[in-house]
């Protein structure tokens, strides 16, 4: 039995548009709360490491939770403060339900009035909400360590919007991810335990053959019923496949209130429109697009013992574990990465994100960790990147002095959008 689905439309170029989100007061907007570093999210992976990647699979997303924004301004409020355009293709000064986008749900992301990352998130149709024209109830997934923050961030910027915000109640709506690589491009086949009730089923654009994202709405039996093709997996696995294709999620990847978008690589992961009118934080994201030469990207990375060759393949490379026992997870979020002792000597090649088994994701400087050329500069000099050049991270607390080894790769939908200085 085949699910209800929302199927994802194309979209037009999009263009200007001033929405009454950009009617919040500016300098209300400039007063965003400040930083909290945290050590750890909660969000960061806590599963056992899956022994291999999983060409298929369908994965329950416990990391992440649903916000419902429901109301006659819920879309244009949305449109003043995310990153992606609701409303493509229209340039008048008051936008309607007509002018909506059609797909079921979207990639984008809240900013700071500086232009930095607060919460990188999906935004959905509520197909749950027949009694309302199109465009009045919209639900955004979030991290779930994150959630209540956003919800109070909404909540306190609606001013006199007339929409309501409610966190979903534990149960009543799910997040997952499904793919596989047999047949990428096809809507996925799901359980029937599933395939019964309400799903809104939509690619995930953020990179190619990444799979695509479902949101289920209550009764699901928990734990449903695999189907032959596509068998339940561990959100583990979620993770790793995330991360061999380069793509973080989550405030323990983007850093709350310190990521910036072009180098945690929303713009190649399609969650910024740049010829969207305005919304919180374009202006410093508008000039990095057009006049900034972005040095640093967060990278999918392998880490591997001293004495072995530099792996040539991230997925052939992955380990559950690298021997003694170390794995990802020991490693601190933002440990500095530097050059193998004997090597060229230089300043930090960037810093450590999140991982399970042997790969993660980094913060790396292109062109010490990779070879990526910069926009107007030499392929290489010195503190440069060179073949063979090798690189380590240390350990957490009590493992003084102890490194492993770590190669950052460049996947190829983003060395493409590199090159061309677009996303793929």
């Amino acid at each position: 039995m085949q699910p209800a689905r929302r199927v994802l439309a194309s979209t037009g170029a999009a263009s200007a548009v001033r929405s009454p989100g950009a009617s919040t007061c500016r300098a209300c907007l400039t007063r965003l709360p400040a930083p909290q570093r945290r050590a750890f999210s909660r969000s960061a992976p806590r599963h056992a490491a899956p022994p291999a990647p999983s060409p298929a699979g369908l994965a329950e997303l416990s990391s992440r939770k649903l916000i419902s924004v429901s109301g006659p301004d819920a879309a244009k409020y949305l449109q003043g403060v995310i990153t992606a355009n609701l409303f493509p293709g229209y340039a008048g000064p008051s936008p309607t339900s007509e002018h909506l986008r059609a797909d079921a749900g979207f990639y984008a992301a809240f900013l700071t009035a500086q232009g930095r990352i607060l919460h990188d998130v999906f935004v959905y149709r509520d197909a749950r909400d027949t009694a309302h024209p199109p465009g009045h109830s919209w639900l955004v997934e979030v991290d779930a360590a994150e959630a209540d923050r956003l919800q109070k961030h909404i909540r306190r910027y609606k001013l006199r919007a007339k929409f309501d915000v409610r966190l979903l109640d534990e149960g009543e709506g799910a997040v997952w991810q499904a793919w596989d690589d047999a047949s990428p491009s096809l809507p996925p086949s799901l359980p029937s335990s599933i395939s019964n009730t309400t799903v809104i089923t939509t690619p995930d654009t953020r990179a190619p053959n990444l799979g695509h994202r479902l949101v289920t709405f209550s009764p699901t039996p928990s734990p449903p019923v695999s189907s032959p093709t596509l068998p339940l997996v561990p959100e583990s696995s979620y993770h790793l496949r995330r991360y061999t294709h380069g793509i973080p999620e989550g405030q323990s990847e983007l850093l709350f209130n310190q990521a910036l978008p072009h180098e945690s690589n929303a713009d190649a992961m399609r969650a910024i429109d740049f010829r969207k009118g305005c919304y919180v934080g374009q202006e410093l994201t508008i000039r990095t697009e057009h006049r900034g030469v972005v040095r640093k990207r967060i990278l999918p990375c392998v880490l591997y013992p001293d004495g072995q060759p530099l792996p040539e393949d991230l997925v052939e490379a992955y380990r559950p574990e690298i021997e003694p026992g170390v794995t990802a997870e020991e490693i601190p979020r933002e440990a500095s990465i530097g050059r193998a002792p004997g090597g060229k000597k230089g300043r930090s090649a960037g810093k450590w994100l999140t991982g399970v088994g042997n790969v993660g994701l980094a913060l790396c400087r292109l062109e010490i960790m990779t070879d990526v050329v910069l926009p107007g500069e030499a392929s290489s000099g010195a503190g440069g990147f060179g073949e063979g050049d090798e690189f380590v991270v240390g350990l957490g607390e009590g493992e003084e002095g102890k490194k492993v080894r770590i190669k950052a790769f460049v996947p190829e939908w983003l060395r493409r959008g590199l090159v061309r200085g677009e996303g793929h």
